[in-house]
């Protein structure tokens, strides 16, 4: 809760902050609260538009609290206490139970999903028999998933998966309680300057686009539908961000590891950075149309289904809404 506390704070002087650089907004500005993870693929948009001040200039005031799993936004979003979320690859999962309403996409996490092993591990296949640290349920579990079932090792039979929240996971690992370790960036860090041998065979990468997992934003049922002015704003607040992220990349991660991963070198936070594959707002709007956003938000849901026995499971096109986007974004 201590935790939770500082980055309530720390996105109340964010708002400040926007305040005073853009007076004319500061005032009547519509309170949100929004559950997020303090990974660069969840809250680079959500950091850019405070600091930048794009949801300010919406007149949304957004209400920030820092989470460690997506699994733990979506039930705390449930039980009332967030009115939205940012997260990754569980925004296919509770959504397909009917528990929130998707509409605004942020990536791809292109690489930010990754396996790492001890030295003696030379392949994917030499993991048959051992055990796998992970927080199953999560973008980490699906990509591991996929690159188990890559080398015909069968994730339900041949590997131990062990459950654990991703600090403990990595913790498995570096101790040497475990021989491998699906994370998600920016864990990598910790891995490389603990354990310098551990090497990683792969990364979500390797499974574009039949495995895309993306990462966005969900509302909670009750709240989507009383509140689509709303959730517009919130659309054209992220849309400026993302176009600076986009137009500026480099200048996006300079800017978001001084202000909020001080602790992940310049070097190695760009490259996680990269881990994302960020589109621009014309390239999302053409995604939404096109029905690719929902293709891609199907595959992972297909997953869950497969795994978490999801019973009578609503189809991405039912549990995501497109025309917010459309709507904001034009041509």
């Amino acid at each position: 809760m201590a935790l939770q506390r500082r980055q309530v704070i720390r996105a109340a002087a964010a708002a400040t902050a926007a305040a005073a650089a853009f007076p004319a907004f500061a005032q009547a500005r519509t309170k949100v609260k929004v559950g997020y993870l303090h990974t660069p693929a969840v809250d680079g948009h959500i950091w850019i538009g405070q600091q930048n001040g794009s949801f300010a200039k919406q007149g949304l005031g957004l209400e920030l609290v820092q989470f460690t799993t997506g699994l733990e936004l979506f039930q705390a979003m449930i039980g009332g206490s967030l009115d939205m979320l940012a997260t990754g690859a569980v925004l296919s999962n509770f959504p397909a139970r009917g528990q929130g309403k998707v509409f605004l996409m942020n990536n791809i996490e292109y690489a930010t999903a990754q396996l790492w092993v001890r030295e003696d591990i030379k392949s994917i296949a030499d993991l048959k028999g051992k055990q796998i640290s992970t927080t199953t349920g999560t973008t980490a579990h699906v990509f591991l998933d996929r690159a188990l079932r890559s080398a015909k090792v069968d994730p339900a039979k041949d590997v131990q998966l062990v459950n654990q929240r991703m600090t403990e996971a990595v913790t498995s690992f570096i101790s040497g309680a475990v021989p491998a370790v699906a994370l998600w960036v920016p864990f990598d860090v910790t891995v490389k300057q603990k354990m310098p041998n551990a090497r990683k065979i792969s990364d979500a990468s390797a499974f574009f686009p039949e495995a895309a997992i993306m990462g966005g934003w969900a509302a909670r049922n009750d709240w989507y539908d009383k509140n689509r002015p709303t959730i517009n704003k919130l659309i054209a607040g992220w849309a400026e961000a993302n176009e600076f992220i986009t137009s500026k990349p480099d200048a996006a991660a300079e800017q978001l590891q001084k202000s909020n991963y001080k602790e992940v070198p310049l070097p190695d936070f760009k490259e996680q950075f990269k881990a994302s594959k960020y589109y621009t707002n014309a390239e999302w709007r053409t995604r939404y149309q096109d029905g690719t956003v929902t293709k891609w938000l199907q595959q992972v849901t297909d997953f869950f289904v497969s795994n978490a026995n999801i019973q009578g499971a609503l189809k991405a096109d039912q549990y995501f809404d497109p025309k917010p986007f459309l709507e904001s974004i034009k041509a």
